[in-house]
């Protein structure tokens, strides 16, 4: 039963993954219907995953539940992402500012082995691997606040950009240019330069949000 579980996550996951491009990209825009049986088809899936990751997708603000009308594809416009990127821009900012004065050897450590790892993915090209442990390298980095409300308050604008931040990592050279952010901002922690980790981890973000603008108007018509 685990293993069944763990392949229908691992499906939502494809799906989920596959559905936030396409609505970035404007291949599904906003308004459009997004039926549970289609989806299953088109994937080669029962009903079940297809159902899970329109529930993320939803959770994350990228479709909505209208009556009689079920999931559609909900209108982000990409004024409304830069915004959410530039709050969030702020936000870890001032978690890493936190973190830098509150993480123990064992914290820093962490983040320097998750770093290392990075990069076999960033030369392999791997968008969703990266994603993942870029995932857990800024989870890390809240965790090490050492500051509970603000480890809640991280996560939760994490959840709704997920998608976003993920797909821009497919523009250009960004997934490589993100590695090499990731590394200044260790460099800033490892001095104990909280104010140059906070203004690292600004640009970072902002930059992020410049190669999601770029990739939404390179795919706007495609």
């Amino acid at each position: 039963m685990d293993g069944i579980a763990e392949e229908r996550g691992l499906l939502s996951d494809l799906i989920r993954n596959a559905l936030t491009d396409e609505i970035a990209a404007g291949t599904l825009s906003a308004g459009t219907a997004l039926d549970e049986q289609d989806l299953a088809d088109r994937f080669g899936a029962s009903r079940t995953p297809v159902r899970e990751a329109l529930r993320q997708l939803a959770f994350n603000g990228l479709v909505e539940l209208r009556p009689r009308r079920g999931v559609v594809v909900t209108r982000m416009t990409p004024e409304r992402i830069m915004d959410m990127f530039e709050a969030t821009a702020e936000f870890e900012a001032m978690c890493v500012r936190l973190a830098t004065y509150r993480m123990t050897p064992l914290e820093r450590s962490h983040l320097m082995d998750l770093h290392a790892q990075s990069e076999a993915m960033v030369e392999a090209g791997d968008v969703d691997a990266y994603d993942t442990l870029n995932r857990g390298f800024h989870e890390a980095l809240y965790g090490a606040t050492h500051n509970g409300f603000l480890l809640e308050q991280a996560l939760a604008l994490r959840t709704r950009l997920s998608g976003f931040r993920r797909t821009q990592l497919r523009h250009g050279e960004r997934i490589r240019t993100s590695r090499t952010e990731h590394g200044e901002i260790l460099a800033a922690i490892a001095e104990g330069d909280g104010d140059a980790a906070a203004r690292r981890m600004r640009a970072h973000m902002l930059n992020a949000a410049s190669a999601i603008g770029h990739y939404i108007a390179e795919h706007a018509g495609v």
